[in-house]
Order: structure tokens, then sequence, then C-alpha cells
């Protein structure tokens, strides 16, 4: 399991790049790439060194935190996975390609595809100062139309990209990803109920093309959680006082909302039951509930079962929960 906070390569990078960089001017230009994003305008708005590093500064520890939390469940259900080569669809600043490097010591080739030719400049910079990515390769280009000049990779990873996309958009790089994709294919995107729709929606495609949910699902079926309830998940993280300032946030943490879904290959050996959400700790018992092979289940384990209590008091919202727990 990999820390859900930046490394700290990567936060002396981004430290050294802060320096003489006005934090109210990367407040005030990380807010408008925001706005930009929420409406559906991609990363098209950041046009310059300054906005690059802006939005790295206010996005990269959240977005790096929501890419952890998945590997990690990947990792967790399938712990031989050993990946050799990346590829990281709609890179950006290269968060993704970060947080695999931290999630697989076996990762020994980083590729990197991007559009926005200046966060990917930025992402070589930062690469540079990486024991692990100074040799990544970064490919120009769309996500949705450029992937084909990409090798296949052991490991595929897209985060926060496909909501850039038409609907029609999305289904064509779903199936792009997946052919270049030798092992294994993880998909993170904000944990709203749009972001649910469109990992369901992705999810159904590739199942129907032969893949299997690694995770968070403990099956292939169809999600059996009914509107308005959606699938999302939540990782907390640090804010340091300059991410602070660029947020313009009191509070010294931050929650991050984000669904995801890992799907691989080749089935796994073992199923887990998924944690929906903040499990309910009772004086007489505590309740969670969970997502099943048989479909959502209220489970309630009571204090007076002491094994299971204790086991119980440990589960988080987004944990895998084995059969013998």
């Amino acid at each position: 399991m990999i820390s859900p906070t930046l490394p700290a390569e990567l936060k002396a990078a981004l430290d050294a790049k802060l320096q003489g960089f006005s934090r109210t001017d990367a407040a005030q230009r990380s807010q408008k790439i925001s706005n930009t994003y929420r409406s559906g305008g991609g990363s098209g708005t950041i046009k310059s060194d300054a906005d690059a590093l802006a939005y790295a500064l206010a996005r990269m520890p959240a977005t790096y935190a929501a890419v952890a939390a998945s590997l990690n469940a990947l990792t967790e259900m399938a712990p031989d996975f050993a990946p050799e080569t990346l590829l990281d669809v709609g890179a950006g600043p290269g968060t993704a390609s970060w947080a695999a490097a931290e999630a697989f010591a076996s990762l020994q080739s980083f590729t990197l595809l991007d559009a926005n030719a200046t966060l990917s400049r930025l992402a070589l910079e930062l690469a540079q100062d990486s024991t692990r990515l100074a040799d990544c390769r970064y490919l120009p280009g769309d996500a949705g139309a450029n992937l084909a000049g990409a090798s296949q990779a052991d490991l595929v990873v897209a985060s926060y990209v496909i909501g850039e996309l038409s609907e029609s958009g999305q289904r064509a790089l779903t199936d792009a990803m997946w052919a270049k994709a030798r092992h294994a294919l993880v998909v993170i995107e904000p944990g709203t109920p749009a972001g649910y729709a469109r990992i369901l929606a992705l999810r159904h495609q590739l199942i129907a093309a032969g893949a299997y949910v690694a995770a968070p699902c403990p099956h292939e079926k169809p999600c059996p959680l009914a509107a308005p309830d959606w699938c999302h998940f939540s990782q907390r993280l640090p804010r340091s006082q300059a991410h602070r300032q660029i947020k313009g946030a009191d509070v010294p943490f931050e929650d991050e909302r984000f669904i995801y879904v890992a799907l691989t290959r080749t089935p796994l050996t073992a199923r887990a039951s998924r944690v929906l959400a903040p499990p309910d700790v009772g004086k007489a018992e505590i309740t969670a509930k969970l997502c099943t092979e048989q479909g959502v289940e209220l489970a309630k384990v009571p204090r007076r079962d002491k094994t299971a209590y204790a086991s119980a008091r440990r589960w988080r919202w987004g944990d895998a929960v084995m059969a013998e727990s």
C-alpha cells in the first residue's frame, strides 16, 4: 500500500518551482482553470507555464491521492501483478505516473500521453527530479485520437480524462485503451453521479469485450446500486500551507471524492466485498453497507462476536473485505 501524499521527490520539485511564484496569482489561475473544467472545457485553458504550475499545485495532491487509492485496491486484489511498462493516458503533469512508480517497483518504462504541450513540458521537468521517471517518454496528441501511436503496456492508467470527451469519444477511447492494456487498465473519474455513469459505461463495454473486474466490484454483474445512490469513494489527504493558500482553504486537509474501476485480462483467484460507505459503529453492533457477489448487503457485526467486531472496527469506506472477515 502506498501513501496518499505526494512522494518527497515530487514535493521537492513542486516547492522549487514555487519559489518566486506569486501564490495569489496561482490561486487566481487555478480557480479559473477549475471553473473551465467544471463547465466541460478540459485543459484547453492551460496555455502558459504559470497556468500549468498553478494547476499542478492545486490539483496534483488530490489527483495523486485518488490514483494511489485506486492502485492500492488493484494491488490488494492482484498482489502478484508486477507490471514493467506503463501507459499514462491524458497524463497532464504526470500525476498518475508518479503514483504508479510508487505502487509498482517493477515498472521500468513510463509512457505519458497528453495533448497539452504546456502540461507535457511541466511533466518532463518534474520527472527530471525522479529517480524512476527521469527517462519517461511523453507522446504529444489527444488521448482520443492519438493513442494508436503508443505501444502496448502492461498497465494503462487514465485519470480524470474520459469526462473531457463526447459519449462516442469515450467509447472509442475505452476500446483503444483496452487494446493497449496487455494486463490491466485502471480508470479514475470524479466521484460524482456523472463520473460514476462514465465508469459504469466503460465497465459495461469492457466486460462485454472479455475484461474482468479487479476492483472495486466483486463481480462482473450490473451494478446493484439504484438511483439516487451512486458508487464513489473518498480519500483524505493533508494540505501544505502553500496548498491551502492556492486553494483558498482554511482546513489542513482535503477529501477527494472519486470513482474508479480496475480491469484485468485474467480473472482473479479471490473476490472481496467492498465497503460502500463509512460504517456505523454503534454500542451493540457495527453496520456496514457492502457490495458483495450477491449484491448490496447491510452487514451487521454484533459486539458479542469479539473477533469479528474487532475486525469490522478497522473497516473504512472503500476497503476490500474478504469473506473470512
